[in-house]
């Protein structure tokens, strides 16, 4: 008993004596501890979301600077003025409410309370840089926005729908914000994105210069989602165990096969129905959607009248060989871009299976002036309205060089209401036109397969 007595004092002795000489080792170990653990509490929110956080890492193909990033990157960082919904409705979005004047040649637009860009800083009416070579834009204050158009334009709020943006990247309202931007060469090659809302992930875009960096960054696991139009590259993952593939239609881009109606042989329509009649829509089902005119389906503007017309090698072999044009004696210049170079050999072939001399030529970025046939791809608007691609003044847009006194007639009456029943009218009388006299072939919506790993 005397023996454990002397044992608990031998044992309180060195420890006092311990704590004694490091006092202050000890004092400086507990206030670096406390410092680390109400560190660890104010931070956690972001180690959550940059290590604990699933991060959704998308591959996409092509260069980009700060003015050219794809909508589907600038959407996720921020909003325009306003919203259309799938029926051409229009809402509040960065905007709270606006108000046409003299007739639909001035607007108001009232900016919406406590908004802020994504740096935190406040946001201001004279921020926003609206980039309008014809359209006069006041700053009122920091609430209100004033634009004043030379010409009335019931329909000019519906282009007011775009990401609002300031260098370098910064939204407003935006779903998510830009943490980090790597650039090489003024080029930016990744992005990442951190969400403003809970229970999304964090985004990063990785810039490939082609496809074939694009499939390989996927094998290599530096990317865990990409997306291609191609189904033998899609078919390269099908057996993938940790890759599921969906497939979906781009209602966005239309492939087309533009006539040049300038062309004194082209200028004729039933020169141009032939050369739609000589072309098997059916070769193209593996790229896409076979479309029946410039506006899609899901547009609510879409006609569903419009009937395809009929592939008939023999009527078209006919047509093209009656009269003094005959096109057996004319070589019918084709151009297009080296990614489409697929589709114009299958047009190629059908034309030549007519009687037709074809050529193809490859083109790398300006359209050619001297053409017969122009294989493109071309953005369709959000909004109906295709003023700028098919009406007769518009010689930037229409490729064609298409001239319709009912087509130019319909165009300017449907963008002149805002009303989306008579505006739908028009629309649907210029899609009849249209099929009664192509400016075009209106070829397919292409299918986009984007490999996912699970």
């Amino acid at each position: 008993m005397i023996l454990q007595r002397k044992t608990i004092r031998y044992y309180y002795w060195l420890t006092v004596e311990f704590i004694r000489k490091h006092l202050r080792i000890i004092l400086l170990s507990f206030f670096i501890s406390f410092i680390a653990i109400i560190s660890i509490i104010s931070f956690s929110p972001y180690i959550q979301t940059f290590l604990l956080q699933k991060k959704n890492v998308v591959g996409l193909v092509g260069q980009y600077d700060f003015n050219t990033l794809p909508e589907e990157v600038t959407k996720n960082i921020s909003n325009g003025l306003l919203f259309i919904n799938e029926k051409g409705d229009l809402s509040p979005a960065v905007a709270s409410s606006w108000e046409s004047l003299n007739k639909g040649k001035e607007y108001r637009f009232h900016l919406r309370d406590g908004l802020i860009w994504s740096d935190g800083k406040k946001f201001s009416a004279s921020d926003i840089n609206f980039k309008f070579s014809d359209i006069q834009v006041e700053v009122v204050d920091d609430k209100t926005l004033y634009f004043k158009l030379k010409e009335a334009l019931p329909i000019f709020p519906a282009y007011l729908n775009e990401p609002i943006l300031k260098y370098p990247l910064h939204g407003v309202a935006g779903l998510y914000k830009v943490d980090q931007i790597k650039i090489k060469y003024g080029i930016i090659t990744e992005l990442t994105l951190s969400p403003n809302k809970k229970g999304l992930p964090v985004t990063i875009y990785k810039f490939y210069k082609n496809e074939t960096d694009l499939v390989n960054a996927y094998k290599r696991g530096e990317i865990n989602q990409m997306s291609t139009p191609k189904k033998t590259v899609a078919d390269v993952f099908r057996d993938w165990k940790n890759s599921s593939i969906s497939k979906s239609v781009d209602y966005s881009k239309l492939m087309t096969l533009f006539f040049n109606n300038s062309n004194q042989f082209m200028k004729d329509k039933e020169v141009r129905d032939a050369f739609i009649s000589a072309i098997d829509k059916r070769s193209f089902e593996l790229s896409g959607e076979i479309a029946l005119g410039p506006i899609p389906p899901t547009s609510w503007a879409y006609s569903t009248n419009i009937k395809p017309q009929l592939f008939d090698k023999v009527i078209a072999e006919k047509t093209l060989n009656t009269g003094e044009d005959a096109s057996t004696s004319a070589e019918i210049k084709l151009y297009t871009y080296y990614d489409y170079l697929n589709i114009a050999e299958q047009i190629s072939k059908d034309l030549k299976d007519v009687g037709l001399k074809v050529t193809i030529n490859l083109i790398s970025l300006n359209q050619p002036e001297d053409f017969d046939l122009l294989l493109a791809f071309w953005n369709i608007p959000e909004d109906p309205d295709q003023y700028f691609y098919w009406h007769s003044t518009q010689k930037r847009g229409n490729l064609s060089n298409y001239v319709n006194v009912k087509i130019d007639k319909l165009l300017e009456d449907a963008r002149n209401t805002s009303n989306i029943n008579e505006r739908k009218r028009y629309y649907l009388e210029f899609q009849k036109v249209l099929e009664d006299d192509p400016p075009a072939d209106f070829l397919f919506f292409p299918y986009v397969y984007t490999i996912k790993r699970k």
